[in-house]
């Protein structure tokens, strides 16, 4: 970090000359550029989750309406209370791949994918909280009020 014997004429008015308080304006301004680097980091990172996080929800919604067209078909035939359960299932191949196939989808974590963003935004809110600060769900950040002491 550079030092300087005194403030740059833009920022006289800041502190006057004392050089604490110049100190002080150099520090509030590092800060700021430093949350305004943070701030767009998130907001990057969350934005490059959002067409995959789109990609699994679409994934998510089509193996979902498969399923519940399979066990309503699966449902409705006559011939599943007839036979047994296994051949109940064979019988109806649409509904035994889709229902797998979601069984595999939550096996494998996309109930975790599809809300990806929202559980970083949600940690970065536990985080930030400690510094009177929030973000959105876009990672933008939102700076609360300092609490008045009295």
């Amino acid at each position: 970090m550079k030092t300087a014997s005194a403030p740059p004429r833009d920022l006289q008015g800041l502190g006057g000359g004392n050089r604490s308080s110049w100190r002080n304006a150099m520090n509030s301004l590092e800060q700021a550029e430093d949350l305004k680097a943070f701030e767009r980091r998130l907001t990057e990172y969350v934005s490059c989750l959002q067409p995959a996080t789109g990609r699994w929800r679409m994934i998510l919604i089509v193996v979902s309406v498969c399923t519940a067209t399979g066990a309503w078909n699966w449902l409705i035939d006559p011939d599943t209370q007839k036979v047994s359960f296994f051949s109940s299932l064979w019988n109806h191949p649409f509904f035994t791949i889709s229902c797998v196939t979601l069984i595999g989808l939550f096996f494998a974590g996309i109930h975790k994918r599809v809300v990806a963003p929202s559980i970083i935004a949600a940690r970065c809110r536990t985080v930030l909280a400690e510094y009177n600060m929030s973000c959105d769900d876009t990672g933008k950040l939102i700076l609360k009020p300092r609490p008045h002491i009295q």
